[in-house]
């Protein structure tokens, strides 16, 4: 192995002719060229993620391939995904994600009966993902990544429907397994994206499930069969076009840690079912158009308004925005039938604050026959307009 190195230029042709060669990992170095057709037989991992290899996947698998782990993850191939792949039926981990791969979903992988990692993640994939077939399809695939594609139509039901490994809830985890070739001499490492962040895991425990579907074009509603899938980790429907409510089945996947539905078109409000998530640590339901009030409770404590923006029908914590009695956001209208009831109560108490004060008056006047304080005042002032009169008079010069 000579991987993660400063290698550069192209692979001695040696190398690729190796006849007995059962490992080849060149994994992260600054290695170009194209990858010949004739490899050895005797292959069963080639390794060659993170470097710049451009062309074609060579078409050399044979009816004897003995590959287990295929990794072009992060270089520039292009073309088609080659056919010939069916015919690994050990094969493991399919891994070309970051290529400029142009095809659609390669449906005719679903009767590898190994497979369990299939990453086709930032290429160029297109067209609907369903399944031709019509008996078990990936009954081993833990994970599964088909984000930022071009992928369209409903979500596959048919293929989760066959997501065997990920209904098993690996009730014994006290000593997980880590995935490696067959006789074990080596470990297989894998890109993930893990709650919105890009990680390699240099080991691939058994009981890691994941599902990543984002940066796509599905449409249509969130089936309630994903609710089967108890053992996994994490979901990432987000930027798509699903529309409809949250499934209330997303309830039961109690090994869920992260779920990322944003940006879609989701209605209705948020199930309280998702409460017994109790290992979720990251959620993200922004950029939808979700109503009502927010569940409370375990894990929904300790989301902030981020997981929540975007929606402006929420309400409830960690928002600021209060809910009425029954659990909705008072609307603008509301809002404004609230104010201005409040004004006519303000203007009406002033009114009858003075028609109190008036009859209060009157019948002082009735009862006294005048209040002394108006009478002196109104006196002094006329006592006071007169005094000026007599003295302007007295002032006035006679004529000569």
């Amino acid at each position: 192995m000579l991987s993660k190195n400063s290698i550069h230029g192209n692979i001695p042709k040696w190398i690729w002719e190796k006849a007995d060669l059962e490992v080849l990992d060149l994994s992260h170095n600054n290695l170009v060229g194209k990858i010949p057709n004739c490899l050895p037989k005797s292959l069963s991992v080639l390794n060659l993620q993170g470097n710049n290899f451009d062309g074609n996947i060579p078409f050399w698998f044979t009816e004897s391939c003995e590959l287990e782990n295929l990794n072009l993850h992060g270089n520039q191939m292009d073309g088609l995904l080659p056919r010939s792949l069916v015919n690994c039926s050990w094969l493991e981990v399919l891994d070309i994600g970051n290529n400029n791969i142009n095809d659609t979903f390669p449906h005719w992988l679903e009767s590898l009966p190994q497979l369990q990692v299939l990453v086709l993640r930032s290429n160029k994939f297109h067209g609907f993902v369903d399944s031709t077939n019509e008996g078990p399809s990936f009954p081993n695939l833990r994970i599964l990544d088909l984000s930022n594609n071009y992928f369209v139509g409903a979500l596959p039901i048919r293929y989760i429907e066959n997501f065997n490994a990920m209904m098993d809830t690996h009730s014994d985890d006290s000593s997980p397994e880590y995935m490696t070739m067959s006789n074990g001499s080596y470990q297989y490492s894998l890109v993930v994206i893990i709650k919105g962040l890009e990680y390699e895991l240099q080991r691939i425990l058994t009981i890691f499930t994941s599902i990543d579907l984002s940066e796509n074009k599905f449409e249509g509603e969130i089936p309630d069969v994903i609710g089967k899938l108890s053992s996994l980790k994490g979901l990432n429907l987000s930027h798509n076009n699903l529309t409809g409510p949250i499934s209330q089945s997303l309830g039961n996947l109690t090994n869920l840690e992260w779920l990322d539905l944003s940006f879609n078109e989701l209605v209705g409000e948020i199930p309280d079912e998702l409460v017994s998530l109790t290992e979720l640590s990251k959620l993200n339901l922004s950029n939808n158009h979700l109503v009502g009030r927010i569940p409370q409770g375990y894990q929904f404590n300790t989301f902030g308004n981020d997981s929540y923006e975007g929606n402006l029908g929420l309400c409830g914590f960690p928002l600021s925005k209060s809910c009425d009695g029954n659990g909705t956001q008072p609307s603008s209208f509301q809002e404004k039938d609230e104010l201005w009831r409040f004004g006519w109560r303000v203007v009406a108490l002033g009114y009858g604050c003075g028609v109190v004060f008036g009859l209060l008056m009157g019948y002082h006047v009735f009862r006294t026959g005048k209040p002394n304080w108006f009478v002196s005042l109104f006196d002094g002032r006329l006592s006071q307009s007169g005094r000026k009169m007599r003295k302007a008079r007295r002032v006035v010069p006679r004529r000569s």
